[in-house]
């Protein structure tokens, strides 16, 4: 067995220690910009994450491919260019953990005003504010799937009201559900925390812009762990410095690296982080690829295989 690995940050030795432990028998063959594997035998099977498109040509004869995370949009924008070849996302693998932990944080960072004690920190002032009713700090996840269920359950337990919005109707206890697009502004109209947690597809694509960030209420905080794409950056901006939107923690952005004169730097209200929200997870992925593998070198089905009409 062959077994094609493109990194992009070039960090190809540990992947390539922990496959061959699991699977001994298999050759790891590493593809870097500018490789030609055209002399030599086909792989079987692809590991990759956002590869460029030199790589498409050595996907054509692979049995699937697998990505080192959650998101498939970086792989699915190849559109027809892709070989009809199942693409297997990576589950959970210990990023639910990292992104509840992460929402969690930026939750009760705003519920407690310690976003407003930073700012007033950095002028000399010493002022405690009216203290927040839970009852009143609704938090709204918006994509309730693998990633967005553990999200919802951890701020739940914290004490929050909590609804979700998804593209199908859900029934979960204890829990506001909404679902459709005709449902989305009621959803955002009584969220005083919106949590994104969408994947990224045609339909998603500036689905936050300005005539919906509107929606929330006067005061409303956002946090974005899914992708920069579904936010219109603009219209956030604005919106914050209106003071309609009080603050916002962005994980992700259209363009990443964020650059350097964004103008999100420069704003207060809004808390950047460089796309760690949940990190991929080394051994626990290659376990995860490697029983993917096992199973269907014997015909079994596998979880994960993306839907590519649904874009995830």
């Amino acid at each position: 067995m062959r077994i094609l690995l493109y990194r992009g940050d070039g960090i190809t030795e540990p992947w390539v220690r922990d496959f061959s432990n699991a699977l001994p028998h298999a050759e790891i063959v590493v593809w870097r910009e500018g490789m030609s594997l055209a002399a030599q035998p086909r792989c079987d099977y692809a590991v990759t994450w956002a590869p460029t498109p030199a790589l498409l040509d050595q996907l054509a004869h692979v049995k699937a491919i697998f990505l080192t995370g959650a998101g498939v949009d970086a792989l699915l924008k190849f559109g027809d260019a892709l070989p009809p070849v199942p693409i297997v996302r990576l589950g959970d693998a210990g990023m639910a953990e990292q992104m509840a932990e992460y929402v969690a944080y930026a939750t009760l960072r705003y519920f407690r005003r310690f976003d407003d004690y930073e700012l007033q920190a950095r002028q000399g002032i010493w002022n405690p504010l009216p203290r927040r009713d839970k009852a009143d700090f609704t938090v709204g996840v918006l994509g309730l799937g693998r990633l967005g269920m553990p999200v919802l359950r951890t701020v739940r337990q914290l004490g929050f009201p909590v609804r979700g919005w998804s593209r199908s109707a859900r029934d979960l206890p204890g829990v506001e559900c909404y679902a459709g697009m005709e449902a989305l502004d009621d959803f955002l109209a009584g969220t005083q925390l919106l949590v994104c947690m969408l994947p990224l597809t045609p339909e998603t694509t500036n689905l936050l812009d300005r005539a919906r960030l509107s929606r929330l209420p006067r005061g409303a905080y956002l946090v974005n762990v899914a992708r920069g794409a579904q936010v219109a950056e603009p219209d956030l901006l604005a919106l914050i410095r209106a003071g309609h939107i009080a603050g916002a923690t962005l994980d992700v952005f259209r363009n990443e690296p964020l650059p350097a004169p964004h103008p999100f730097w420069s704003e207060p209200r809004i808390t950047i982080t460089p796309h760690i929200s949940a990190i991929t997870l080394r051994e626990e992925a290659v376990q995860q690829i490697v029983a993917k593998i096992e199973r269907l070198e014997r015909g079994e089905a596998i979880d994960d295989v993306v839907d590519r009409a649904r874009g995830y």
